[in-house]
């Protein structure tokens, strides 16, 4: 555990993250201004909802802000399954998310843009969706192509 490094504090790209965490724990989440630890429940499983959900949900349902810590005493396991799209699915609400009390909060996008941002322009946190949001506004107005 004391070469273990933990993550800094971040949401998922991904639609929904399920994880599996065992009885050291670890992963905390940021509510009401303050971090809480998640505790482990044996044969449970935690979601997280990831940018992609709060792309799709037009900002409905919020990316859950969360990082997870190291034990320095025991070894921490965590088994984590990313649902996302198909790579060139296109990500947009649905119609009906969208209306005049609740206005398009990001640009369509695919996966495959979404995650080459996060793997190479930036490194995911709490403000992802808003930076990638301005980077496809800037890759369409240059006229480039986005993956």
């Amino acid at each position: 555990p004391e070469l273990t490094l933990g993550t800094g504090p971040h949401t998922d790209p991904t639609s929904l993250t399920i994880l599996h965490q065992d009885q050291v724990g670890g992963l905390q989440v940021f509510a009401d201004e303050k971090w809480h630890s998640v505790a482990h429940i044996p044969g449970a499983f935690v979601v997280n909802i990831g940018d992609t959900f709060m792309a799709l949900t037009n900002g409905i349902y919020k990316s859950c802000l969360h990082r997870a810590v190291v034990n320095t005493e025991t070894v921490r396991k965590s088994l984590a399954f990313f649902l996302c799209p198909k790579l060139e699915r296109p990500v947009t609400p649905a119609a009906g998310l969208v209306n005049a009390a609740n206005s398009r909060k990001y640009p369509d996008f695919t996966w495959a843009a979404l995650l080459e941002f996060t793997q190479n322009h930036y490194r995911a946190d709490m403000k992802t969706l808003v930076a990638f949001s301005k980077w496809v506004q800037e890759q369409e107005s240059n006229n480039k192509l986005i993956p």
